[in-house]
């Protein structure tokens, strides 16, 4: 049924969509899945996959998401707001639109994709980048010794 469809076939990755949140429907609140989730509507809240599934969220062109989005592999192509943490995968098609640091192990970009936030690979280091007044005390203090 939904793999057939020309228009969503390039978005849907292998395997099968278990649960479908159509173009009509708003969810106020988390929602935790397991399997293939599809979002055509919109959610406000936190997206998460059961940990220990190989899930998958997709996100429409139309869809949109204002939460956190926790999952091994992760298909964006719709207006997100908030961080992604994609254990796996993350594929950004070229409707994208993210405002969020996408947390990734594997980053798949499609041209058009955009992103207002970092890009973080999950298996590099976390170092705290210095704060602004720090740098200017550091130049500062070398501009002071010339």
């Amino acid at each position: 049924m939904f793999g057939s469809d020309k228009k969503h076939k390039h978005s849907l990755p292998a395997g099968s969509v278990d649960t479908l949140i159509g173009p009509q429907v708003l969810i106020r609140g988390d929602v935790s899945f397991s399997g293939g989730l599809y979002v055509e509507g919109r959610i406000i809240g936190a997206v998460v996959a059961e940990e220990g599934t190989e899930s998958v969220v997709t996100l429409a062109e139309k869809g949109s998401i204002e939460g956190e989005v926790r999952a091994p592999h992760v298909v964006v192509n719709g207006v997100l707001r908030g961080d992604i943490y994609a254990s796996n995968r993350i594929q950004l098609a070229a409707n994208a639109r993210i405002e969020g640091n996408v947390h990734y192990k594997v980053v798949e970009m499609a041209a058009g994709a955009m992103i207002t936030g970092r890009l973080i690979h999950s298996d590099a280091p976390q170092k705290q980048l210095p704060k602004p007044e720090a740098v200017k005390e550091l130049k500062a203090g070398k501009e002071a010794a010339a």
